[in-house]
């Protein structure tokens, strides 16, 4: 036992039972007789939900060993500036700008902070309150139950994985830019295969394994890599800003809105990508300091921050050249080399490579905390939740997450990983804003039968026009569409806020203006889901298909046995306490019997 512990502690040699310790892959007739209760082991999962307590104690307790709590509010934000500014304002501000909004870009940029803004605030309520490395598979378990969490979980392992891959590759484009090359030129390209994967990119891969090893290290190593890197990532913005602006020519911006709105909001879509990292900043609870103060503080302001310097940035480019003409691979570079500027592509190109770094790093950081936490429930093999006793950080998942990424990577090109990358992420946003709905007005035990009702249908009817909206934006461009849902949507928020008692408040940090904020952001990310191409919804529907065959045939399984185990040790344990009580009174009365001798 000895042994095998401390092999097992130390994260190495791994065995059968690291992976699938459970009761029902003990043997093939286990596994049979399990298989053959499937329906009524999903109806448990389905309908179960985890509470606070279960996340912040029991779950910690299954890495072995606690994360550090080594960060403050000024790590959080530079990490949330490091998360989000990166390949997507470097890279895709061009090709929407050129392709789908023109000068316009900038109000893509409003609609896309807008949105994700209001999943700040919804994170935020989540990670005060419930501060584990989970994100937001946890706060789905506790609110929304154990299913519908595993789905938004493979979809959240998959954000990261492509926003990892986007990323890499945009790192070898502005490499090849500060060499003075074309990104091809670093690139194996294989002829025989289809072009959206036979660029081959040995960089990307490269990059992947310097971030891996700096995030197995150490998470304050990590913090301080990121600070000294966003800084100087962002004297280079205010560089780009302020001589990109010298260079403004205005009448770049006479045709503005070439694409119409619906451009403009297709392009949301799209550069909601730009957004994406800050949930990363919430799975860091764990290891922050007080995360009361901290939390609010780091990933509200690092997004309003970053908000601002997106359309700062978009304004400057569509004013240094026209649209038509912009660079898709390396945009700000080569708008200084058309003005004439041509040295300061390279101040340029280092500070995106400084960017995109930054955003790995974080993002490697955010995405081990997701497996962790998720193999802690046994959703995924338990092997991944392990924490190294020295560095206090989760190797096991680090490394299996960046060796996925750096596979695909390896072989896709952007444009497909941005708009699959938006559409898990808007997903998954979608659920957290609900989730704070269903937290704040249901709460069992308190909430009556009635209003559970009203709940279920106020909810039914703001999911549905939105879904309403979105669908007819897609499909017409007439109004009369927008006129029967747009009033739906707010009968079904009023009704909610007029009928229906909230059964918690927050005890710490609270999302303002319940139920309208949560209630608009799941119809703005539902409406951004409708800017989305077809072919990226088939990507996703067949990912979340593999989900689904997963889930089924190991992911319930595995998990069902793991709560009933927890269930029956805490049953134990409380009968334990309640007999040494019972024992602990005997002994009193017996102790303060009068002697008779």
């Amino acid at each position: 036992m000895g042994i095998d512990g401390g092999a097992r502690r130390r994260g190495c040699a791994p065995r059968r039972e690291d992976f699938f310790p459970e009761e029902s892959f003990r043997s093939f007739g286990s596994y049979s007789k399990a298989f053959k209760e499937t329906p009524w082991r999903l109806k448990d999962r389905v309908l179960s939900r985890s509470n606070d307590n279960t996340e912040l104690v029991e779950m910690k307790a299954r890495s072995s060993h606690e994360m550090k709590k080594t960060l403050n509010w000024w790590d959080l934000i530079w990490f949330g500036i490091g998360a989000v500014i990166g390949s997507g304002i470097f890279v895709l501000t061009g090709l929407e700008a050129r392709d789908d909004a023109g000068p316009a870009v900038v109000l893509s940029y409003v609609v896309s902070g807008i949105s994700a803004l209001l999943s700040v605030f919804c994170y935020t309520e989540f990670a005060v309150e419930i501060p584990v490395a989970g994100g937001s598979f946890a706060y789905l378990r506790v609110e929304l139950g154990d299913f519908v969490a595993f789905i938004a979980a493979g979809n959240i392992l998959l954000e990261y994985v492509i926003g990892g891959a986007a990323v890499a590759r945009s790192w070898t484009s502005y490499f090849a830019t500060l060499c003075n090359k074309k990104p091809d030129d670093f690139r194996i390209i294989v002829h025989k295969m289809n072009p959206d994967y036979g660029h081959l990119d040995p960089i990307a891969v490269g990059i992947l394994i310097i971030i891996t090893i700096l995030a197995v290290y150490s998470t304050k190593g990590s913090s301080i890599f990121n600070y000294i890197a966003s800084l100087f990532h962002m004297v280079v913005i205010v560089f780009i800003i302020i001589a990109g602006l010298i260079n403004a020519k205005t009448e770049n911006y006479s045709d503005f809105v070439p694409y119409g709105v619906r451009g403009v909001f297709k392009a949301s879509a799209v550069l909601f990508f730009a957004y994406v990292g800050f949930d990363a900043v919430s799975t860091m609870a764990e290891e922050t300091k007080d995360p009361a103060k901290d939390i609010p503080i780091g990933l509200v302001g690092s997004m309003v921050l970053t908000t601002t310097l997106y359309c700062l940035l978009a304004v400057t480019l569509c004013l240094m050249q026209p649209y038509k003409t912009i660079d898709p691979d390396a945009p700000f570079s080569v708008a200084f080399s058309v003005v004439g500027w041509d040295w300061a592509k390279y101040i340029v190109a280092l500070g995106a490579l400084k960017g995109m770094t930054t955003v790995l790093l974080v993002s490697a950081v955010g995405q081990a905390r997701y497996l962790t936490h998720i193999a802690r429930t046994h959703m995924m093999p338990p092997w991944f939740a392990h924490v190294h006793e020295k560095t206090g950080t989760p190797v096991n998942a680090t490394v299996t997450m960046l060796a996925a990424t750096a596979i695909i990577a390896f072989f896709t090109n952007l444009g497909i990983l941005a708009n699959l990358l938006s559409i898990s992420t808007l997903f998954i946003f979608m659920l957290v804003a609900l989730g704070i709905l269903v937290r704040r007005y249901y709460s069992s035990g308190v909430t009556t039968k009635q209003n559970q009702i009203k709940l279920i249908v106020c909810l039914v009817i703001i999911l549905g026009s939105s879904c309403g909206i979105a669908a007819y934006w897609a499909s017409s461009d007439g109004w009369i569409g927008y006129v029967i849902a747009g009033p739906l949507w707010l009968i079904g928020t009023a009704g909610l806020w007029l009928g229906v008692p909230q059964a918690k408040q927050p005890k710490l940090w609270g999302v303002p203006l319940v139920p309208w904020l949560p209630s608009l952001s799941i119809a703005i990310n539902i409406f951004l889901l409708g800017s989305i191409d077809k072919q990226s919804f088939i990507r996703f529907l067949a990912w979340t298909g593999f989900l689904l065959v997963y889930y089924v045939f190991v992911g319930l399984h595995a998990s069902y046995d793991t709560a009933k185990q927890f269930e029956t040790q805490k049953g134990t344990k409380e009968a334990e306490a309640h007999w040494n009580k019972v024992e602990e009174g005997v002994d009193g009365k017996v102790s303060h019997t009068p002697s008779t001798s």
